[in-house]
């Protein structure tokens, strides 16, 4: 019996321990940033979606005056500026060779994740977009990006990782 007790101890102690390590551990970190061009209104646009608590963390290494809550604190106002500002920062479009400007028009939780969205109006035509992507680099050196550009229907797709920033797609 006690030899029961002991073994089952032993168990519970290794399953708990195991269960601790596997909370701690995030085994990938990305972000997902997608741009497609809507030939129609003649405008690119932008989803970029960031893992919450990577985010987080992130806007509270950079913001340590501010409390940092993306997902339903009171000051929804601060987030959005905090969110818009530091993805402009950190992404940056060409069309044709010409740097772009982007206009953030907001975020929600998508799963585990915080997506954002932008766009860029007065884009008729696409021959080359180039993406400048290091969302969260200087939060973790794994860090990695996936790019997907969608033009006339046809989808492009890379990767990056850090310190990789550049990403060419020619159409």
């Amino acid at each position: 019996m006690v030899m029961k007790i002991l073994i089952c101890s032993t168990l519970f102690l290794l399953l708990a321990n195991h269960q601790n390590h596997a909370e701690r551990v995030h085994p990938i970190y990305v972000s997902v940033l997608e741009v497609e061009h809507n030939q129609k209104e003649n405008r690119l646009e932008i989803s970029c979606k960031i893992f919450t608590n990577d985010f987080e963390s992130m806007l509270k290494k950079n913001n340590s005056s501010v409390k940092i809550d993306l997902l339903g604190g009171m000051n929804q106002s601060i987030m959005k500026q905090l969110v818009s500002d530091y993805i402009k920062k950190h992404v940056s479009l060409q069309v044709d060779g010409k740097m772009q400007s982007m206009q953030f028009l907001g975020y929600e939780q998508a799963d585990e994740s915080i997506q954002s969205y932008l766009e860029i109006d007065g884009v008729k035509a696409v021959k080359k977009i180039t993406v400048n992507d290091n969302l969260l680099y200087e939060y973790k050196s794994e860090q990695m990006s996936i790019i997907h550009v969608t033009v006339n229907g046809v989808r492009k797709s890379t990767k990056l990782n850090n310190p990789e920033e550049v990403a060419d797609f020619r159409f």
